[in-house]
């Protein structure tokens, strides 16, 4: 997979100054649209469309300085329709105009090539396990919360706090499936998972009974997930739990992301400094 990857990065490079198609980058990568973004995100820190924005706007940083074209033959030729636009992208990267980083020979920003490396660091094999689910239903609270990549979300940890702590102790009577108890879904993400897009997040269970009132139902088609395990310290296990599924169990197996929400089950020490967590996440066969 991460062969594949960077064959993916490559073909970026050779596209910046033409439009960089992502399903082409996928056929590149030989995966699924879906789970290139998913795993780009992942494994870089970054979405894939900002990263080729962050490109872009470092090569034509180069040009602009270079003065060898004019500043609207520079734009055009990095996808932008007007001097405008160019100019309201590469102030945003880079702290200056366009204009005057040519008048001036302004320091500017520069995103650098990306490539993926495997590093082994003899960690404890992954707890995991591969199951076909009928179709099911979250029943819970629902919010519509920016998505964060970096630190605590502040509108998910005001969303939880709000919700009536009598209320989800009824609900949690309610699970009667796998994972049991109450669980956090993540579902309707933006797939450029950009910093800001929205997402539903939803405080609920799994279960057949039908909804309280007052609360909402996602319904969720049948299919197959990959189910990973952990204990250790919170909140450092469920973090690192997220990074090696990306990081070492994909590029590992047969498996690719597809679209559906990602669910975690936690349970927290009485103290709250340790943790069991149950992540779900739906894949299909990497060449099915």
């Amino acid at each position: 997979m991460l062969e594949r990857l960077n064959q993916a990065m490559e073909h970026i490079e050779r596209h910046l100054d033409r439009t960089v198609d992502v399903a082409e980058l996928a056929r590149v990568a030989a995966t699924s649209e879906h789970h290139l973004r998913r795993m780009f995100s992942a494994l870089a820190g970054t979405p894939l469309s900002e990263y080729v924005r962050r490109r872009r706007l470092t090569l034509a940083g180069a040009e602009v300085l270079a003065g060898r074209d004019t500043l609207l033959e520079i734009a055009v030729r990095y996808g932008y329709g007007s001097g405008e636009a160019f100019a309201r992208a590469f102030r945003a990267m880079h702290g200056v105009g366009p204009g005057e980083a040519r008048r001036t020979g302004a320091a500017l920003s520069s995103q650098s090539r990306m490539a993926f490396r495997l590093t082994v660091e003899g960690r404890s094999s992954m707890r995991y396990r591969v199951v076909d689910r009928a179709d099911f239903a979250v029943v819970g609270f629902k919010a519509r919360v920016p998505l964060v990549h970096v630190g605590p979300n502040q509108a998910i940890i005001d969303f939880v706090r709000g919700i009536d702590r009598r209320a989800l102790e009824r609900l949690e009577k309610l699970s009667d499936q796998e994972p049991y108890g109450i669980v956090a879904v993540c579902d309707d993400l933006d797939p450029s998972r950009a910093e800001g897009t929205e997402l539903d997040y939803h405080q609920g269970v799994i279960t057949s009974a039908p909804a309280p009132e007052g609360t909402t139902t996602l319904p969720v088609p049948a299919g197959t997930w990959a189910v990973f395990t952990t204990s250790g310290p919170a909140p450092r296990a469920i973090q690192e739990l997220w990074r090696d599924v990306f990081t070492e169990w994909f590029p590992s197996n047969p498996y690719r992301t597809r679209t559906g929400p990602e669910i975690l089950r936690t349970r927290l020490s009485p103290e709250g400094t340790e943790a069991d967590a149950e992540l779900w996440l739906p894949v299909e066969p990497e060449h099915g």
